[in-house]
């Protein structure tokens, strides 16, 4: 690590070649002396700072990527995207191909759309296309498969066959016919794991606050309802609401339509789009409902309550997270998630890679793995 720099440098020795162009693109983004959040040049600014030129920013988003791995690259571009306001420079299609796309591209590109020219919309297409292969490469596989077992979990049938016998459960059903003399259990009943055919199982509704503090989530979500929906045993139903509630089942079969189809930021009406979700359960025993949201309720609260009363009592697995995402638990609602907690709704955040045992425990109607 090297410190100082200016008046600041006691070391004494000077940055040359490789090391001075990182030292010129670190503080042109960190530099105390670098452009302010509207991009102007403040006074004894470095030559190197990024200012509000596109020409600028654009060789400065290649030389990031000439100088640092991946991961650092897309750390650097968010902050200059919420340091110095370059927000707007993304509708350029010469920007976003110089860009290195992760999640938080996507959520800001989203946050853009209703302001994306078509020059830009292409392009910007592609890079969402680009984050979501590789978010579906990366969780697709697990979740298929932990999901599959799930469902063949949840059909429990009383004349399995051997490999499908729940040991665990037959033994604790035929205690009553221990033997002492022969110190074993005579199973006079078999509980066993029923194969899940191709008939729908189970049915999911994913229920996603848009709001603009969830961006992230929409992302994730998005993607695994996707993959939920290639499952033949689940039926599953995604609505993304603000204070309006938008049903994007139908999209559900590409996750970059679904994306384009949200509408980041606004307000938020939780019991709104609550009762639009109820409204579609038709069978509450075998239905999950996935709530995805910070809480923060902009509509009726003791309605919203009720509601999710009124689901569970009919048979309704009924999952609150607060985030879906990498980042930990985001401000909520705190007076919202105790009162759901209190309804055996726990409200919880949850990463990516978690959401599959999420998933499969409420498919199985056992305590869900909270953090």
């Amino acid at each position: 690590m090297v410190l100082g720099g200016g008046e600041a440098d006691g070391t004494g020795c000077a940055l040359t070649g490789r090391d001075a162009a990182m030292d010129a693109a670190l503080g042109a983004l960190y530099g105390a002396d670098g452009a302010d959040r509207g991009g102007r040049r403040r006074t004894g600014e470095r030559s190197a700072g990024l200012g509000g030129s596109a020409p600028r920013v654009a060789r400065w988003l290649g030389d990031i990527r000439t100088y640092f791995p991946g991961s650092v690259v897309q750390v650097m571009q968010r902050d200059a995207i919420e340091r110095l306001g370059l927000s707007s420079l993304l509708l350029e299609p010469e920007m976003l191909e110089a860009v290195e796309p992760d999640v938080h591209l996507v959520g800001t590109l989203l946050s853009l759309n209703k302001a994306m020219p078509e020059t830009t919309r292409e392009t910007a297409r592609a890079v969402v296309r680009t984050v979501v292969e590789q978010l579906e490469k990366r969780l697709a596989s697990r979740t298929r498969a932990t999901l599959t077992g799930a469902l063949d979990r949840s059909a429990r049938i009383s004349r399995p066959r051997h490999h499908d016998i729940d040991w665990n459960r037959t033994i604790r059903a035929n205690l009553k016919n221990y033997l002492p003399e022969h110190r074993t259990v005579v199973p006079e009943r078999l509980i066993g794991y029923g194969r899940a055919a191709r008939s729908v199982k189970k049915e999911v509704i994913l229920c996603i606050d848009q709001s603009g503090s969830m961006a992230a989530s929409v992302v994730y979500a998005s993607v695994f309802g996707a993959v939920l929906a290639s499952m033949r045993s689940i039926s599953t139903r995604l609505v993304v609401f603000d204070t309006a509630v938008v049903d994007l089942t139908d999209e559900l079969d590409d996750p970059v339509d679904v994306l384009f189809g949200t509408q980041l930021g606004g307000g938020t009406d939780i019991n709104r789009a609550l009762a639009y979700c109820q409204s579609k359960i038709t069978r509450p025993a075998d239905t999950v409902v996935v709530l995805i949201s910070d809480l923060y309720e902009g509509g009726i609260r003791n309605e919203m309550l009720k509601r999710v009363a009124a689901m569970k009592g009919a048979g309704v697995e009924f999952v609150t997270l607060l985030a879906l995402s990498d980042e930990g638990a985001p401000a909520y609602d705190r007076e919202h998630a105790a009162a759901l907690g209190a309804l055996g709704a726990p409200a919880f955040a949850c990463t990516p890679d978690l959401f599959p045992d999420v998933m499969a425990a409420a498919l199985e109607k056992r305590p869900l793995p909270v953090p």
